[in-house]
């Protein structure tokens, strides 16, 4: 089986990439959803993150997540113990998770697949790129928030053209080129390699 990364920057539209994937039958694993959830579920993640973080991030045993990306946000060194205690649950998650799937090949969508180091329990990684500008306008639209707000996220998030070099494949999600060919002929390429990894 074929594991595939799929990233992208904030606004670049890789979870409608990811959705057009799960459209022709390809398990798809949402890695930030995960990470939701298990800090939620997982009781050993969430004593560590009371361990790191205190008792007060969690209501009614509810994770508080905005308090939390409140703490975190302007403090590298919280940011990454943070990183440090999730990552790695969320990695051994999709793990098993790939265990499950019997498909010629799976997604991973997850933002920080290489902060994390996700990128190395992969066979390849696909990047979708889309123009600043237009990420921007689409994070704005989609959160119902700031410029500077959203600006101030993508600064903490590895440079774009950086996270599009590192990608095996690309797909541009820039409203000028066509999404969906551009996917079906991806889709295509991954179950030839499939097959010949078989």
């Amino acid at each position: 089986m074929l594991k595939l990364g799929l990233t992208g920057g904030i606004g670049s539209g890789k979870t409608t990439v990811a959705k057009i994937f799960e459209l022709l039958g390809v398990p798809v694993y949402y890695a930030d959803d995960a990470a939701k959830r298990l800090m939620q579920e997982d009781h050993n993640l969430r004593n560590q993150l009371i361990a790191a973080f205190g008792e007060t991030i969690f209501k009614n045993h509810i994770l508080d997540r905005k308090k939390l990306a409140e703490l975190v946000f302007d403090d590298e060194n919280k940011l990454q113990v943070l990183n440090t205690i999730v990552h790695p649950a969320t990695i051994a998650d999709a793990n098993s998770w790939v265990q499950k799937q019997q498909t010629p090949y799976i997604i991973k969508e997850a933002a920080l697949i290489f902060e994390s180091n996700a990128y190395k329990h992969l066979d390849a990684v696909i990047g979708v790129s889309a123009p600043y500008t237009l990420r921007l306008q689409r994070t704005m639209a989609r959160d119902n928030t700031t410029a500077e707000l959203v600006m101030a996220r993508m600064k903490k998030q590895m440079n774009e053209k950086e996270k599009m070099k590192r990608c095996q494949y690309l797909v541009y999600n820039d409203e000028v080129q066509m999404l969906i060919p551009q996917v079906l002929q991806l889709h295509e390429s991954f179950l030839m390699l499939a097959k010949d990894k078989g």
